[in-house]
C-alpha cells in the first residue's frame, strides 16, 4: 500500500534524533527545577514561618516564594510538613577524619602546622560520615583543621555535603587560632604572638606604601627601574588578608580576659573576628555586642570542664541572643554532626525562640562565613530540607533533602549494614551479599 506523505528514512531519522534530543533537554531542564507546595516554610529570615507556602527552584537556586503562577512541571506536595533551609555545620573535621582511633584516616592535624596549613586538598567527599550528617539535615559545612604545636590551627574551608568531587566551595575561608589555657607555658605567649604577627605585617604594609609614594614622587627613572618588588611569602599574604578584612580570624577562646583581648585586637587592627566557645561571653555581653563580634557556642556545654569554662550554662544562648549578639551553634565532633539540630532543640528548651534557634544553625552561620545559603529566600542556593515533623524533636526524621537543587540520598553506611544483616535468608546473616 502506498502512503503519499510517507517520510523518507533520512527525515525519519532526523525526527527521531530531534525527539530524543528534546526529551533529554527536557529531563535536564527539570532535574534542577521543581516546586514545593503546601509547605510550612521556616524561612530563617524576617518573613518567619509561612504556612501553605510554595517554593520555586530553578537551576539549583530559589527563584520565587508564593508566586501567583509558575511554569515548572515537577511539583512536590509537602502536605503541610515543615521545610527549612539546609543546616550548616561549622568548626569540625568532617571529611578529614574517618576513624579517630586509626591514624591512617586522620588528615586534620600536623605537628608542624602553621597559619598556612590548608587541609582542603585532603577533604574526602566520599567519607562515610557525610551521608550520616545529611540524615540530620546538614547540607553544608565549614571544615576546620586541628593544627599542631602552633597557636595557628590553619585555615578553614567551606564544603557542601553532596558527596561530589567538586563539593569544596571555597578554600582559605578563615584563619583558625587557639587562645586560652595551654598544657605548657603561658596563654600570654599566644596572645603576644598574635599581636606581634599583626603588628609586623601592618608595619611592612606601611613601609611599602611609603616607599611606593616616594618612588612615585621621584623624578629619577633609574630608581624606579632598579626598584624590585619583594615577593611575599604565603604566611605574609594570609596576614595581609586578615588586615584587609578579606579573611576572617576565628578564635577558640573561653575566658572573659581572652575575649576582651580579642575585642581589643579587632578594634586595633580592624579585623573580622569570630569567637568559638566563649563560655564567659555572658560576663561581657555588652562589650561583644558593641564590638559586633559573633560567637559560636555549644548548648550541650553546660558544665565546666576547666577553670576557663566556669560560666558554662544551658541558658547561655538565651542570654546572648536577648542581648542582641549574633549567635551560631556548633558541634566540633564530625561524627555527631547529625545531632546539630538537637543543639537548637536544647536552646529552645532553655528559652530561645524556635525561629532564633533555627537561625543559629542556618542563617547566622551563613552570614558569619559568607555562604549563599542558610535561608529560604529568593536568590539563595536551594539547600532545602523537608522534615516529618518539628525539626527539633528527637523522633523527627528528614524525609527529603536537596543540595543546590539536587536531591541527595539519605541512605548511610549504617542503613546498608542494617539491610544486609537484617535480610531474611537461609544462610547465616554474615554471609549475605
Amino acid at each position: 500500500m502506498n502512503f503519499p506523505n510517507k517520510p523518507s528514512k533520512t527525515k525519519l531519522f532526523t525526527l527521531c534524533a530531534l525527539t530524543l534530543s528534546m526529551s533529554l533537554a527536557s529531563s535536564v531542564t527539570f532535574a534542577d527545577s521543581f516546586v514545593i507546595k503546601n509547605a510550612k516554610v521556616h524561612t530563617a529570615t524576617q518573613d518567619g514561618v509561612l504556612n501553605n507556602a510554595t517554593i520555586v527552584v530553578k537551576d539549583g537556586v530559589i527563584t520565587a516564594i508564593n508566586p501567583r503562577s509558575h511554569n515548572v512541571r515537577n511539583v512536590i506536595d509537602a502536605e503541610g510538613k515543615d521545610v527549612t533551609p539546609g543546616l550548616i555545620g561549622v568548626m569540625n573535621s568532617l571529611g578529614l577524619i574517618e576513624v579517630n582511633a586509626v591514624s591512617g584516616t586522620r588528615d586534620a592535624s600536623e605537628k608542624k602546622a602553621d597559619i598556612t596549613f590548608d587541609t582542603s586538598k585532603a577533604f574526602n567527599p566520599k567519607s562515610t560520615i557525610l551521608p550520616y550528617a545529611r540524615k540530620g539535615g546538614v547540607t553544608s559545612n565549614i571544615v576546620s583543621p586541628l593544627g599542631g604545636e602552633s597557636m595557628f590551627r590553619g585555615q578553614s574551608f567551606a564544603v557542601n555535603l553532596s558527596g561530589d568531587f567538586d563539593s569544596v566551595l571555597a578554600s582559605d575561608r578563615a584563619v583558625v587560632i587557639d587562645l586560652g589555657a595551654t598544657h605548657e607555658g603561658s596563654r600570654a605567649t599566644h596572645i603576644q604572638t598574635l599581636i606581634n604577627t599583626l603588628e609586623d605585617a601592618q608595619e611592612k604594609l606601611a613601609d611599602k606604601k611609603a616607599a611606593a609614594e616616594k618612588a612615585n614622587a621621584s623624578d629619577s627613572e633609574d630608581k624606579a627601574k632598579d626598584k624590585k618588588e619583594d615577593k611575599l611569602k604565603r604566611d605574609e599574604i594570609i596576614v595581609n588578608e586578615l588586615l584587609a578584612g578579606t579573611k576572617t580570624l576565628v578564635a577558640f577562646a573561653e575566658r572573659a580576659t581572652d575575649l576582651l583581648v580579642l575585642i581589643d585586637i579587632k578594634q586595633r587592627f580592624n579585623l573580622d573576628v569570630v569567637i568559638v566557645g566563649a563560655s564567659d561571653a555572658v560576663l561581657i555581653q555588652k562589650e561583644l555586642v558593641k564590638a559586633d563580634i559573633p560567637v559560636l557556642i555549644n548548648t550541650y556545654s553546660n558544665l565546666p570542664t576547666s577553670f576557663d569554662t566556669l560560666n558554662s550554662s544551658l541558658d547561655t544562648a538565651t542570654v546572648l541572643i536577648k542581648a542582641g549578639l549574633k549567635v551560631g551553634l556548633y558541634l566540633d565532633d564530625a561524627h555527631k554532626l547529625d545531632q546539630l539540630r538537637y543543639l537548637a532543640g536544647s536552646a529552645v528548651a532553655n528559652g530561645v525562640a524556635p525561629e532564633d534557634a533555627l537561625e543559629a544553625i542556618t542563617a547566622n552561620l551563613a552570614d558569619i562565613f559568607k555562604l549563599n545559603t542558610g535561608k529560604i529566600a529568593v536568590g539563595k542556593k536551594a539547600d532545602i530540607v523537608m522534615w516529618s515533623a518539628d525539626p527539633f524533636e528527637i523522633s523527627t526524621k528528614v524525609e527529603r533533602l536537596w543540595i543546590e537543587g539536587e536531591e541527595a540520598s539519605l541512605k548511610s553506611r549504617q542503613d546498608a549494614l542494617r539491610d544486609r544483616y537484617m535480610a531474611e535468608s537461609e544462610m547465616p546473616r554474615a554471609y549475605i551479599k
